[in-house]
């Protein structure tokens, strides 16, 4: 049982309101942290980014622990970025951030409603028409350098639609494109 008088890292929900496992956050960024501070390889950026935990009456607030995770994932890309630079060279580090934005940006030059595998009649995915709009920013940031930042593709939040596009294809490649945005900050 947690003393309820102790001070938390984040602020909790209330009342009806789910937030995330306070268990299951302290557990990860105690593990991040440890990894981060022995240099250790198992937990990087991409690790960071796919951290998901249970949603719970009184557990943290979602959106401060977003925050926190999009800093830490900040300092792993960073500490990756350099460990690359100097291991490859910075134009091997170029080269590799300039094709992952190429392949991004092949998939969202795509026809808008056939840029990813749709789920389904029957079934509900993202909304296509909003994730098409995204796409068309995202790719106008990676082929004309138009204005977005990582925070702006990580809180990308879509509505769920009968016959939308595949979740998993649309966020996995949100997160190509973050990774991208961080390796060339």
């Amino acid at each position: 049982m947690t003393d309820s008088s102790a001070p938390t890292p984040f602020p909790l929900v209330t009342g009806r309101q789910k937030g995330y496992e306070r268990s299951a956050v302290d557990a990860f960024l105690a593990a991040a942290r440890e990894a981060f501070e022995q240099g250790a390889e198992h937990v990087d950026a991409e690790v960071v980014r796919a951290a998901a935990f249970p949603l719970v009456r009184g557990g943290y607030a979602v959106m401060p622990v977003d925050a926190a995770l999009a800093r830490i994932e900040d300092a792993f890309a960073a500490r990756e970025r350099e460990r690359a630079i100097r291991e490859q060279g910075a134009a091997a580090w170029v080269d590799a951030a300039r094709r992952d934005a190429q392949d991004v940006l092949d998939r969202l030059r795509r026809p808008e409603g056939e840029r990813f595998d749709r789920v389904g009649l029957l079934r509900f995915g993202y909304a296509r028409a909003e994730v098409d709009l995204v796409a068309d920013r995202i790719a106008a940031y990676l082929a004309d350098g138009a204005a977005l930042t990582p925070e702006q593709v990580r809180q990308t939040a879509f509505r769920m639609a009968r016959n939308g596009y595949r979740e998993e294809q649309v966020d996995a490649v949100l997160d190509a494109v973050v990774g991208v945005m961080l390796a060339v900050r």
